[in-house]
């Protein structure tokens, strides 16, 4: 079965996979989101509640769960909640046709009782037909702010992992990943260098990677401390 195309203007980000994921401490969380994309998952392992501070991966998690299913030609759906809400929650029907849900921003409708009754009727359709649902938020179920007591009570029964932004040593060792899946080598002295006068978000910091891969191949340069200094005016 296809992908569910949705008239929104949404897309996967092609780098948004689980290998270009560093997973720092949030390592078990991983592990499960993978697990959730085996073909053999059964429901208690299908349903994830993923919860943190901006930056720390949620949508690259939930993206990457998609691409995998898309991989194999399953349907998948990704729908960030904070910028497709206003569409109504008649964006929910038939997602039960889907193998996998992806809801991020679960905040963005919390207590809004037309789209908690549509969510609470989704987590039954997905449950009845076997499918799995992957749930992003900024806060965890508790601190949600769901009014409906029918939806709060699903929310219990997810699997729910608080994932945690990646210590400095953490964040060098992301940069230098996604670096090398650009085929860009970084010595530890260039992302520390970066990590010390750069922004401190993993979002910003991969924008910057991707200025400098740009910069490198119009140069021709290697990533060194004197290029960066050249390149962005540090």
């Amino acid at each position: 079965m296809k992908p569910i195309q949705l008239p929104l203007g949404v897309r996967l980000r092609d780098d948004a996979t689980f290998a270009n994921y560093y997973p720092g401490a949030n390592a078990a969380a991983l592990g499960y989101v993978e697990r959730l994309c085996e073909a053999d998952a059964g429901w208690t392992d299908s349903l994830i509640y993923l919860w943190g501070a901006a930056g720390v991966g949620r949508s690259h998690l939930l993206q990457a769960a998609c691409l995998r299913f898309e991989q194999r030609d399953e349907a998948a759906v990704y729908l960030p909640l904070a910028e497709v809400a206003d569409y109504g929650p008649e964006l929910l029907d038939n997602l039960e046709q889907c193998e996998l849900v992806c809801l991020d921003d679960l905040e963005a409708v919390a207590g809004r009782a037309d789209w908690e009754e549509a969510l609470f009727h989704l987590f039954n359709r997905l449950r009845d037909a076997g499918k799995r649902l992957l749930l992003a938020a900024a806060t965890s179920p508790r601190e949600l702010g769901v009014q409906l007591p029918d939806l709060q009570s699903r929310l219990t029964l997810a699997l729910v992992f608080q994932l945690q932004e990646l210590a400095d040593e953490d964040k060098l060792r992301a940069l230098q990943l996604r670096a090398s899946r650009r085929g860009l080598q970084m010595p530890d002295e260039v992302g520390r260098f970066i990590l010390t006068r750069g922004a401190r978000s993993m979002s910003a910091l991969f924008e910057l990677l991707e200025q400098l891969d740009q910069a490198s191949l119009q140069a021709q340069r290697k990533l060194t401390i004197p290029f960066l200094k050249e390149t962005l005016g540090w």
